[in-house]
């Protein structure tokens, strides 16, 4: 039996974003789509910082994004793809503005070259971007209750350094830092230190203080996941994939220059037994 034939949004997360469309597999299939749309979006804005040669432009992108939002909460549409797809997510799932508005104003902060100044805005960038995201997936999930937006909060921030922490590698190379300021002068490491891409005692001690945060976050979700609705789960398995990353980072030793231990390699058989028993 031929596979079935993907959507142009499904493609597009499944070839830029495959840990969040593995999560997919496992929500009600009348709500996926409209998750793919909310996934491609996070693709678009968060790329912006690479598709663009001046921080003037990645502005007028970010301002493209809103724009298109406005656009669609004043029931108008455009010609694209992935702005198509959000306004049938918005219409089908009543989906609030502000989550769309914050996640784009988070983004700012990709135009600047960094570091950011401690572990709490390190937390608040993951909020404002990652947990956002995760809130809307809720939403379209029917969890919107007290709960489920902390759980949005401790899953996505969790989730988000430890995408920080993967992509260490790729902004050094960029000459992009995320990691705090403060831990940076704690351990006595410049900016040069950072991007020339060479493990150091220093390094790993600030990944495996960044670690211990996304590890206590993901505890946190964990005590509180019969609070969620079991068709609302699927969105929080990036607790399971962050994880098994994190484990992988401590078995590296916690050596950011290590690609190994952030190659995407979903574990489907414990993603699956996880999504039949406790939903993540």
């Amino acid at each position: 039996m031929a596979a079935p034939e993907l959507s142009p949004l499904a493609v597009e997360v499944h070839r830029h974003d495959r840990d969040r469309f593995v999560t997919t597999l496992f929500a009600p299939t009348e709500c996926r789509e409209a998750l793919l749309a909310l996934y491609a979006f996070n693709l678009e804005v968060a790329r912006t910082r690479e598709s663009v040669s001046e921080i003037l432009l990645g502005e007028i992108r970010l301002q493209w994004w809103r724009d298109a939002i406005d656009k669609l909460y004043r029931g108008e549409d455009l010609a694209h793809p992935v702005v198509q797809g959000l306004g049938a997510a918005i219409r089908t799932h009543t989906l609030t503005r502000e989550p769309f508005d914050r996640l784009i104003d988070a983004r700012t902060a990709d135009l600047s070259d960094g570091p950011l100044e401690s572990l709490a805005g390190l937390e608040s960038y993951a909020e404002g971007t990652s947990a956002t995201l995760v809130s809307l997936a809720l939403a379209t999930l029917d969890g919107r209750d007290e709960a489920a937006a902390r759980l949005s909060q401790l899953a996505g921030i969790g989730w988000g350094l430890v995408g920080l922490l993967r992509a260490v590698p790729f902004h050094a190379r960029e000459r992009r830092i995320y990691l705090p300021a403060d831990l940076l002068a704690e351990y006595h490491l410049t900016f040069e230190d950072v991007v020339a891409r060479k493990p150091s005692q220093g390094l790993a001690r600030i990944a495996e203080t960044i670690a211990d945060r996304a590890w206590h976050h993901f505890a946190e979700a964990r005590m509180m996941q019969n609070d969620l609705p079991r068709r609302a789960r699927s969105a929080l398995l990036i607790v399971q994939l962050g994880e098994t990353y994190l484990a992988r980072l401590r078995a590296a030793r916690f050596d950011l220059t290590d690609l190994h231990w952030s190659a995407v390699r979903p574990p489907m058989l414990k993603l699956a037994f996880r999504s039949l028993t406790s939903g993540y």
